[in-house]
């Protein structure tokens, strides 16, 4: 691709033990947005894919200073190799480029059996290298966003799964796992996560997904009441039931039932679910006859069931009969990397059928929506553009396009803050374990994408100045 301008920002890792060559090599990469971090050696590029999440790895072949540590040949002549191999289990969705001398070529092609994109010979031609680096990461990049979505986002629109970021990419293959197996799910997370929606993903990706599809939440219902939804009941059963009706699992079979808030029904209802689950019939409420049904259970709650279980509030066999494959759902703050893609999404949806175009946002507007911690998780989120994209359109004058600006966003969210203790802008949960400067340096890497590599902006976002981000920019060799 010939225009820097149409490729897609990507997070890059340099091994290069030359630092002269690898400063040339991460200034090549800065037209097009890129943001690279730089390394010397094999062992610092392992510890940078266990912590790091990247789209494109460029690692030289031969890198003597490596040589007999971490797996590398005492002369360093496989360092590249090493690289490679612990790229594919590291960061298997990254592409991966061998930098290679003359006499290497017959190795570097060898790696391509190692999963390598492309090699590259020195000296290096900075503009192939940075076009080569750019059809890497284009393929990276636009998979990540577009490519786990793929059959994903349902036909609800802003309901659909939006997703790009790590843990969600995981999520989203879990789902397509076990989706044609007959396992009970328990998807768990806070509210506002959108459990629902990967139960719905689940039952659209099952063989089940032509029949009914049954959502009921078991929060706030009264034990009666919950036992004649779940199971309904004969005519005559209690006063007022001038007629029989079936219950949810009677009108969910053959299709996937969908409890939501399980972790609310109270102990003795969990004994005649666990019931239901185990012989696969009911009995109505009135009646002393059972009937057989046949569902996809699913369920879903916002409470730690392993806990409830030790604090005799959940039923410990209950548990591990609905536990049979287990999806949690993390929350938004610690998946910022999707925040700008649900932004979009959204206002594509919220403007469909206003009568004008779909209004733009600007990068300000994403960046303060983006750093927000969001308790709401999406659903807050959702709630907060529907708002902006109804006012902005609201104010464009007839004919002209509606944008999205700061001055759009609530004050509770425009001038809230990031609570003690919850996740940065690439979400802690991948970062578990990891050094205080590796923390530091993952937030400095995340915002610089964020922003396009504006130092200006990165440094407002990160609340320290100018001067203070380029030192650690050099400190940790971040381009």
């Amino acid at each position: 691709m010939s225009d820097d301008h149409t490729v897609p920002a990507a997070q890059v890792l340099i091994v290069e033990d030359e630092p002269d060559h690898a400063d040339v090599m991460a200034d090549a990469l800065r037209k097009p947005g890129h943001v690279s971090t730089v390394v010397t050696g094999v062992g610092e590029a392992m510890e940078e894919m266990r912590h790091g999440s990247f789209d494109v790895i460029v690692t030289d072949l031969r890198m003597p200073e490596s040589g007999g540590r971490d797996g590398v040949a005492p002369d360093g002549s496989d360092a590249g190799l090493v690289v490679l191999r612990n790229a594919a289990e590291l960061q298997p969705d990254a592409e991966t480029i061998m930098v290679t001398a003359h006499g290497d070529v017959p190795t570097a092609r060898a790696a391509f059996k190692e999963g390598a994109f492309d090699f590259i010979e020195k000296p290096l031609d900075l503009a192939v290298f940075r076009s080569l680096v750019n059809r890497a990461a284009e393929r990276a990049v636009v998979r990540h966003e577009a490519g786990e979505l793929v059959g994903l986002v349902g036909e609800e629109g802003f309901d659909g799964i939006v997703a790009g970021s790590e843990p969600m990419r995981r999520i989203l293959r879990t789902v397509r796992t076990v989706a044609a197996s007959p396992i009970p799910v328990l998807v768990t997370g806070e509210s506002g996560t959108g459990k629902e929606l990967i139960a719905r993903a689940v039952h659209d990706h099952s063989p089940r997904k032509n029949k009914r599809f049954v959502a009921f939440n078991c929060a706030g219902q009264s034990e009666s009441l919950l036992e004649d939804q779940l199971f309904g009941h004969v005519k005559g059963a209690y006063t007022g039931a001038d007629g029989a009706r079936e219950g949810v699992f009677e009108y969910a079979s053959g299709g996937t039932l969908f409890l939501d808030e399980i972790g609310d029904m109270p102990l003795t209802m969990q004994a005649k679910l666990l019931r239901v689950l185990e012989s696969a019939e009911v009995v109505r409420l009135g009646s002393n006859e059972s009937r057989k049904v046949d569902v996809r259970f699913v369920s879903a709650t916002n409470k730690d069931l392993s806990k409830a279980v030790g604090e005799g509030a959940f039923r410990e066999d209950l548990y591990y009969r609905i536990n049979g494959s287990h999806i949690h759902l993390p929350p938004l703050r610690d998946r910022r990397d999707d925040i700008p893609r649900i932004i979009r999404h959204a206002i594509s949806k919220f403007s469909e059928g206003m009568g004008a175009g779909v209004p733009d946002i600007t990068d300000a507007a994403v960046m303060r929506l983006t750093s927000y911690h969001w308790p709401g998780n999406v659903r807050q989120l959702l709630n907060v553009v529907q708002n902006m994209t109804v006012t902005a359109m609201g104010e464009a004058e007839p004919g002209a396009d509606a944008r999205l600006d700061v001055r759009h966003i609530p004050d509770e969210v425009r001038s809230g803050d990031e609570p003690e203790g919850e996740g940065g802008a690439g979400g802690a949960g991948s970062l578990a374990g990891a050094s205080l400067e590796q923390l530091e340096k993952r937030a400095i890497r995340e915002t610089l994408k964020l922003t396009g590599g504006n130092r200006e902006q990165t440094a407002k976002m990160l609340g320290i100045g100018e001067r203070t981000l380029y030192r650690k920019l050099k400190e940790y060799g971040l381009r």
